[in-house]
């Protein structure tokens, strides 16, 4: 689940990676405008949960925070919803965002959140520090601005602090847009994973090494 297209997961839930810039594991299209030039979903409006001083990183109108609590749940999921390949339930989010807070950002413009990406890190069964991108998206207004990419090194930068070893997630075979993303942030090719999603799309699991 990364990029506007989410990606999912083999054995956990399964989220689904979307890509952000152009498509996504986020899609994007056009520059977008500001909320007050657009009809927003309320539940993807901020409300008191956020202050200046949560601020991770700053790009023009965008702003990127890291998660903070149960309230920006419905906009997290109205935005994923829109990209997966496949529903998920409130319980595939908590299974990722309770567990790992801290590897869950999103970005907000005007007042509004527009970008997301959920992610995990854990040791993997090899004894190694793996980190996963299960859900990347950006609302299609704001595509083409590399809301995507800052999401992604914001997790990456956070996941490396972890002592990350690999990162690894998997998006459809035929979302040119996550792939393309992605492969510009370093990910290759692991492995084609054939019927992955509950569309019968194949999947492919990317991987980037850290160490």
């Amino acid at each position: 689940m990364s990029n506007s297209s989410p990606t999912r997961t083999v054995a956990e839930p399964s989220p689904v990676t979307s890509v952000a810039d152009s498509s996504p594991a986020a899609n994007i299209t056009s520059n977008g405008p500001g909320a007050d030039s657009m009809e927003v979903d309320e539940r993807c409006r901020v409300g008191n949960e956020l202050d200046a001083a949560r601020i991770l990183k700053t790009d023009g109108d965008v702003q990127y925070y890291c998660y903070v609590d149960e309230r920006q749940m419905p906009a997290i999921m109205t935005l994923m919803s829109k990209d997966l390949s496949e529903p998920y339930s409130i319980y595939t989010y908590r299974y990722f965002i309770c567990q790992w807070p801290h590897l869950t950002f999103l970005a907000v413009c005007n007042g509004v959140y527009m970008g997301a990406i959920v992610c995990k890190l854990d040791q993997h069964r090899c004894g190694i520090n793996r980190g996963y991108i299960a859900m990347l998206t950006v609302d299609k207004a704001y595509r083409r601005r590399r809301v995507g990419t800052t999401l992604v090194h914001l997790a990456l930068d956070t996941m490396m602090e972890g002592q990350c070893d690999e990162v690894v997630l998997e998006t459809e075979v035929t979302n040119q847009n996550a792939l393309s993303l992605y492969e510009r942030l370093g990910f290759c090719r692991d492995k084609r994973l054939v019927r992955y999603y509950l569309n019968n799309v194949d999947a492919l699991r990317l991987k980037l090494w850290l160490t």
